[in-house]
């Protein structure tokens, strides 16, 4: 991911100016690398090492959708339905 994309994302789901840590921000930049890597391995069925990485990531932005659901369910939703997440 280029600096001009990311830094399109967080000025996106950011909260507020310069908003790079809440977990809109980190959930929107971890679903661009997981889109990002998921395509990676469908040409590159056998890069078992970055298939661990992106599992990790999915981990990790299940851990913050579980937080933001526990937190606040309205952004939790919102942000589901902005990124279109759980079909």
């Amino acid at each position: 991911m280029d600096k001009a994309k990311k830094q399109e994302l967080i000025a996106t789901y950011s909260r507020k100016e310069g908003d790079t840590g809440s977990p809109e921000v980190q959930i929107a930049l971890l679903s661009e690398r997981i889109n990002h890597l998921t395509s990676h391995l469908k040409e590159h069925k056998k890069d078992h090492h970055s298939r661990r990485g992106l599992f990790m990531m999915i981990g990790k932005r299940r851990s913050l959708l579980n937080y933001l659901e526990s937190v606040d369910i309205e952004r939790y939703r919102d942000i589901i339905k902005k990124l279109g997440l759980r079909k």
